[in-house]
């Protein structure tokens, strides 16, 4: 997914929910930061995202420009909609949103999880594609191995043992011992 077709979901997302502000959780919040992102990191043509002040519509969003639907079949990309609590986040992500609002968004804005605050969504998923994912924003210094580990452990909600294995998927990503 390109800058511009994120900014194009952010936009429908928006009118589709009748709302203003659109949160983006899954791995293309990269774009905000890093318009230009490199492909490994922009390979998903679906942004995960759910409107910041009414959650609860984000099933607005999914049926009309969700997987399947014409947006999809015109576009080739969509919107997953999906609910706050669908990534495990650190405390104080909602401080770290970075705002992503152009002429494209046409006054509508995407709040995109900051890199680190991402990273630690995928860490805790753990999926094949997410390690991979976190590889290569550390390998390219986008996230800094130190700060997701502090946020880490300042992420509600984990056990011991999902923190633990977490915190060694980190350390092999960033080559740690």
């Amino acid at each position: 997914m390109t800058r511009q077709q994120l900014e194009h979901i952010i936009r429908a997302a928006a009118g589709t929910a009748d709302v203003r502000d659109i949160v983006v959780i899954g791995s293309q919040a990269v774009l905000a930061t890093c318009p230009d992102a490199p492909a490994e990191l922009t390979e998903s043509m679906e942004a995960d995202v759910f409107p910041k002040d009414a959650p609860e519509r984000a099933i607005v969003i999914d049926g009309a420009i969700g997987e399947e639907s014409l947006f999809h079949q015109t576009f080739g990309y969509y919107a997953h909609g999906v609910g706050e609590t669908t990534a495990t986040l650190p405390d104080g992500w909602r401080d770290r949103l970075v705002k992503l609002e152009t002429a494209s968004t046409m006054g509508a804005a995407g709040w995109c999880l900051e890199i680190n605050d991402l990273a630690v969504s995928k860490l805790v998923a753990g999926r094949e594609k997410d390690l991979n994912f976190v590889g290569a924003l550390i390998r390219r210094k986008l996230a800094s191995p130190e700060v997701i580990r502090g946020r880490l452990s300042r992420t509600p909600g984990l056990s011991k043992e999902v923190l633990a294995l977490a915190t060694g998927r980190l350390d092999r990503e960033s080559g740690q011992p």
